[in-house]
């Protein structure tokens, strides 16, 4: 291998570990959705976005795109159970951050603090 971008496995962790698809994961949990309702879900995701991040969870194999021959055309996307055994990574995820953040907020505030003084003085 080249570099590490080669690495399978990279390659994987860089798609599940997405802010995006992580979200997509969630919200898909419950069931298939629409496009147009996952971007409503999903705050401050742009169309484009939303689509390259589909595109790439289906292309590994974690979520259907199912379209359906109406009009207008209608395009639901779905977990694979691929895509289901994810949810219990993103639950560990979502409980860690819910236990750390005050955490992470304290260390974020002194590292500011140690910034905007640093550039104060200057």
């Amino acid at each position: 291998m080249d570099s590490l971008r080669d690495c399978a496995s990279r390659q994987l962790l860089d798609r599940i570990g997405d802010a995006w698809s992580m979200l997509i994961v969630t919200h898909l949990r419950g069931g298939p959705l629409r496009f147009t309702e996952l971007a409503r879900k999903m705050e401050g995701v742009t169309p484009k976005m939303l689509t390259q991040t589909l595109r790439g969870l289906e292309r590994d194999g974690l979520v259907t795109r199912t379209v359906h021959a109406v009009v207008p055309p209608r395009v639901d996307y779905e977990l694979t159970p691929l895509g289901h055994s994810l949810e219990d990574v993103v639950d560990a995820i979502t409980a860690w951050a819910d236990t750390h953040i005050a955490e992470v907020q304290a260390a974020r505030g002194s590292y500011d603090s140690k910034l905007s003084t640093a550039k104060n003085s200057s």
